[in-house]
């Protein structure tokens, strides 16, 4: 099986040796090279990197990469086996290995993140009070104009209270593909109507924000075989700023910027 997982970075980090990962260096247009893949090159949208945040890499990956599977995890985010340990080697050892992503595939679909749970708001209430609300409203105009079909499965995914985050996963190429041509065509269609000079840094990653939506959607209407996998975190999380920030989304309306 021809498996290649991307992992998206912009800057010089760890990565793993198991050769099914391919680091990609993204937003490289213009910058100097990490020594990995640049994803500036054939086909790329690399420049729109503070917008579009690790879609970049799945768009190079779309249009150039020749696979059986595709996936995507980050520079500090990998699938793996659950670790409660803070050192970090062990955390590297529990990184999924080829033969680990071949398995689940014997048997599922797509490989995905835990989901993270928001407990006191839904999907459509949490991007609402973290994000601006006119994108996600946009966003539900054009699958209602265009693909009438995920109406229903974009409904059922705004009233949620959990999600699948950080735009991770791992599935056939076949799949990636449909899954790419659809995302990319709502994400284009919207942009034009999206006023980035207005936003700060952090509201101008919208598109990725969108995109960890628009994933959850296709997801349901899909119906595929999905199995949720642990998310090996290479750094601590401050767990005590994530609580502080969320409740402060929730009851201030503070849009917090932050590393994503």
């Amino acid at each position: 099986m021809d498996i290649r997982i991307i992992v998206a970075a912009h800057k010089t980090y760890w990565m793993p040796r198991d050769p099914v990962y391919l680091p990609l260096q993204v937003g490289a247009a213009g910058k100097e090279s990490l020594g990995f893949q640049s994803d500036a090159t054939g086909d790329n949208i690399s420049r729109y990197n503070p917008y579009y945040c690790e879609l970049t890499g799945l768009y190079w990956a779309w249009k150039n990469l020749s696979c059986d599977v595709v996936g995507l995890c980050h520079y500090r985010r990998y699938f793996g086996h659950k670790t409660l340990s803070h050192n970090l080697e062990k955390k590297k050892n529990a990184i999924f290995h080829k033969e680990d992503y071949e398995a689940l595939l014997q048997e599922f679909d797509v490989i995905v993140p835990e989901k993270r749970h928001y407990y006191i708001e839904s999907v459509r209430s949490q991007y609402e009070h973290a994000h601006h609300k006119r994108d996600l409203d946009l966003v539900e105009q054009i699958i209602s104009q265009k693909y009438p079909a995920y109406k229903a499965a974009f409904e059922t995914v705004m009233d949620r209270r959990s999600l699948y985050l950080w735009n991770m996963f791992v599935m056939d190429k076949k799949r990636f593909d449909a899954y790419c041509t659809w995302l990319f065509d709502i994400l284009f269609l919207l942009e034009p109507s999206v006023n980035l000079k207005d936003y700060s840094s952090y509201e101008a990653r919208v598109f990725g924000f969108l995109a960890e939506r628009l994933w959850n959607v296709w997801l349901e209407k899909q119906q595929l075989q999905k199995v949720e996998v642990p998310v090996v975190f290479l750094e601590r999380i401050d767990w005590p700023r994530k609580i502080r920030d969320f409740l402060e989304r929730k009851f201030i309306g503070k849009i917090v910027k932050r590393d994503h």
